[in-house]
């Protein structure tokens, strides 16, 4: 019965394509239709629903566009060039001491961690400062040769965990808006506070992801130093005033989405200060909006796609089958039960590439399955985080795993696939399949 689910088909499907080379749009489709003929739906069916599900992820691509939109504003004060410059400059004679060497590295981990945690909150940009920040970047991290699977995981870490524990910004909306709210609706009277405690597990997988990934990734790696010439990064000096209105242009974006929870319109506000600034130009805005647009633009549509599949798996039914099928197989072990609510929750993610959506899919089947298995409150709220986060950090189709590569492939050196979906996979999926089982039996 496994093998012959739908849904499983069109995941296998996806990452199959994708780790063929395949573009991860083409398979998203191929894996929408086949999954639903396979499901019974009948290929014009599932057209339809594929095109209806569609305007699912257009308010998400409308708000990478925008995101987008202020990290190229951010990009044209020079800002991140100038931060770059001086990490270079901050090498100098020393470069060849590798006690020198190794204190930069431990630095520029450190610091890319803070930074993709302050994108999901401080300052909410989510990916869109990784095509910014990391390209004029990879000439350093090419010499000091780090391995980028490192520099991926770690944005990973910092992308993910953020949500998962910080409840604003984007945790605001992940850990309130959809998180509690789903789960209040399917039965539970709990509060963020419960919320918080039950992500507790979840959060040291992810810790003991990002402690992993630096151990199997602290070998030197080569790199072709020569293939950065076609970045064709651009010398510009950097002002004060420019520093200023950067400053000033983050600050109302934090407290905007502060204010009024809204990633867009916070990207929005932020735009206007940089160009009320004169870091933007009036002439120049149009043209910085478009490269925003560009730069997002892929994931976007990869995001759009992903709306699609979402929807045709949602309309076979199958998920629930595949639910049921396996909480009638685990016998009367929690253990069992708490492993298989995260695999299949594992197995969803993966396919549609985001956490913020499966939560409201299968929420409604775990709550009420985790009750019948004599889960607590705080054990059920562990399954769930583990449920969905797994597959964020290694899905192809992941905006979080998108992002690293669109940032770590300027120079073509890096695999989507080989270098970033599957270290973050084996990193962090694993401890959290471990750490949400051991949860589930302790809480």
């Amino acid at each position: 019965m496994m093998l012959s689910n739908s849904v499983v088909i069109a995941v296998t499907t996806v990452l199959l394509m994708s780790i063929g080379k395949i573009n991860v749009v083409i398979a998203l489709v191929t894996g929408a239709l086949l999954g639903g003929v396979v499901g019974g739906m009948g290929l014009k069916e599932t057209l339809d629903v594929f095109s209806s599900g569609l305007g699912g992820g257009a308010e998400i691509a409308l708000n990478y566009a925008i995101l987008g939109a202020f990290a190229a504003a951010v990009a044209h004060s020079g800002v991140p060039i100038w931060i770059s410059h001086k990490i270079v400059e901050s090498l100098g004679k020393k470069s060849n001491q590798h006690y020198h060497q190794l204190l930069v590295k431990v630095l520029i981990v450190l610091v890319l961690g803070a930074i993709s945690i302050m994108s999901k909150n401080i300052i909410p940009v989510h990916i869109a400062f990784i095509p910014i920040l990391i390209p004029p970047l990879l000439g350093v991290f090419s010499e000091l040769k780090i391995d980028r699977r490192l520099l991926s995981n770690v944005m990973a870490f910092g992308l993910i965990f953020a949500y998962m524990v910080i409840p604003y910004g984007f945790g605001s909306i992940f850990l309130e808006s959809i998180f509690l709210k789903n789960l209040r609706q399917s039965g539970m009277n709990i509060d963020l506070g419960d919320v918080l405690r039950g992500m507790i597990f979840p959060a040291l997988g992810m810790i003991t992801g990002l402690l992993t990934s630096c151990y199997a990734y602290r070998r030197p790696r080569n790199y072709d130093l020569n293939r950065m010439q076609s970045l064709k990064l651009r010398e510009e000096h950097c002002s004060l005033k420019d520093i200023m209105v950067s400053g000033m242009g983050i600050v109302t974006a934090l407290v905007t989405q502060l204010c009024w929870k809204n990633t867009m319109f916070s990207a929005m506000a932020g735009f206007f200060i940089f160009a009320l600034g004169g870091v933007v130009g009036w002439r120049d805005s149009d043209n910085v909006v478009a490269q925003g647009f560009r730069m997002m633009s892929s994931i976007a549509f990869i995001m759009i796609a992903a709306a699609g599949f979402s929807a045709v798996l949602r309309a076979t039914g199958d998920i629930q089958e595949l639910i049921v099928y396996l909480a009638t197989n685990v016998g009367s072990s929690k253990i069992l039960a708490a492993l298989a609510m995260i695999i299949v929750g594992l197995l969803i993610t993966m396919g549609i590439g985001s956490s913020f959506s499966t939560v409201p899919i299968i929420a409604s089947i775990y709550v009420p399955l985790c009750m019948a298995c004599g889960f607590s409150d705080q054990a059920t709220i562990c399954i769930m985080a583990a449920a969905t986060v797994t597959g964020d950090a290694g899905s192809p189709v992941s905006d979080t795993m998108l992002g690293a590569t669109a940032g770590l492939n300027g120079d073509g050196q890096h695999s989507h696939i080989f270098d970033t979906s599957i270290p973050g996979f084996i990193h962090f999926n694993i401890p959290l399949i471990i750490f949400g089982v051991l949860g589930a039996m302790v809480l």
